[in-house]
């Protein structure tokens, strides 16, 4: 199928420098395909160039034409969330649209600027009509808070619920996302961590959530023995059916409870292996971690929140000198990585210290 569109025809090596400046000031009909002879590149605009936008081009293709010729339409034109939005907000605004979202199983959930707030509804809707998996549209309406680490989010398109089961790496999380902390976003970690887990290793999961250490861990090795702690019972609650879910009774152990209490009280000694991933306050819990780890030694892996000018060797030095001050020590960093940019200026880093 094709229809009649005004384009821009440029020389076929001055191709791509043209549809760059083309869409540079925002012209380009994206709803038909680019079409090309042997000697010549046809790009559909949406309207004529006006003085502007033609004194600009001309600043760097000295030779096209502007005329009418007919175009394929594309299978599926529309591949950005401006196409949409093109017309129902702003021009002015379409800059400040979020670049990036979180999709936990098939909910989305987006972060609105403050000047795109009364365009929330519109945006839903477009993201529902882009990402055909996606059966719930929320907006992050508060910073992560208290004990559990949870959000605040308000309801904006599909189906008004907060529960999903997202799938990473093969495993399945049920869960509902105005209950536990889950984020999507460390998923590359999750698996990494668990293809280090060696066979007949105790684990201790010290802020287990749903599961997203535990369950890889004990899929990938059967033989393994974690044992899932977590402060939040609904978390637990979670993470014992999706124990069920992936099949992994035999050796996940649920605990409901302060990591501290609980290792103080059962868990001393017992530990090859620790996993720290509460990065806003893991540092209070290395002294009971290194309590955890067995007397022979083994290895932590600890998550924290930096913001520069901090640097990873400041982080590295306090937490050698608080592993000092439990009574162990660090042998050697195996892994030290800035894993993600959570706002300007902060990042979450990631350690594998074996400790002794």
């Amino acid at each position: 199928m094709s229809e009649d569109s005004i384009c821009i025809e440029v020389n076929t090596k001055l191709g791509e420098l043209t549809i760059r400046l083309l869409n540079k000031i925002g012209i380009v009909n994206k709803k038909f395909k680019i079409k090309k002879n042997q000697n010549s590149l046809y790009v559909p605009i949406i309207h004529k160039p006006n003085e502007s936008e033609l004194e600009f081009l001309k600043k760097s293709i000295s030779d096209f034409q502007i005329l009418i010729t007919s175009f394929s339409l594309k299978k599926n034109p529309i591949k950005k969330i401006d196409d949409l939005l093109d017309n129902q907000i702003p021009k002015h605004l379409l800059k400040s649209l979020p670049q990036s979202m979180d999709f936990v199983g098939d909910i989305a959930i987006i972060e609105i600027p403050f000047e795109l707030k009364k365009y929330s509804e519109f945006l839903a809707r477009a993201v529902l009509k882009i990402h055909k998996n996606v059966k719930t549209v929320l907006s992050k309406s508060g910073p992560i808070t208290g004990n559990y680490r949870l959000r605040s989010l308000k309801f904006l398109a599909g189906e008004n619920r907060t529960q999903t089961i997202h799938i990473e790496f093969g495993c399945k999380y049920y869960l509902d996302i105005a209950k536990v902390y889950f984020s999507p976003r460390l998923s590359q970690e999750h698996n990494r961590v668990a293809s280090l887990v060696g066979r007949d290793e105790v684990v201790l999961d010290l802020f287990a959530g749903v599961g997203p250490f535990s369950i890889p861990i004990a899929k990938n090795n059967p033989e393994a023995r974690i044992i899932s702690v977590d402060l939040n019972p609904d978390a637990i609650e979670f993470l014992k059916k999706n124990i069920r879910l992936n099949r992994v009774d035999n050796n996940i152990i649920p605990f409901v409870g302060d990591a501290r209490q609980l290792i103080n009280k059962n868990l001393v000694g017992l530990a090859d292996r620790v996993i720290m991933n509460l990065p806003e306050t893991a540092k209070e819990f290395i002294d009971v971690a290194c309590k955890a780890i067995k007397p022979r030694g083994g290895i932590i892996h600890y998550y924290e929140f930096m913001r520069i000018p901090d640097s990873i060797e400041k982080v590295k030095h306090r937490f050698s000198k608080r592993v000092q001050q439990a009574g162990r020590i660090v042998d050697r960093f195996l892994f030290v990585k800035n894993i993600r940019e959570i706002a300007p200026f902060r990042y979450q880093i990631a350690f594998d210290v074996i400790i002794h």
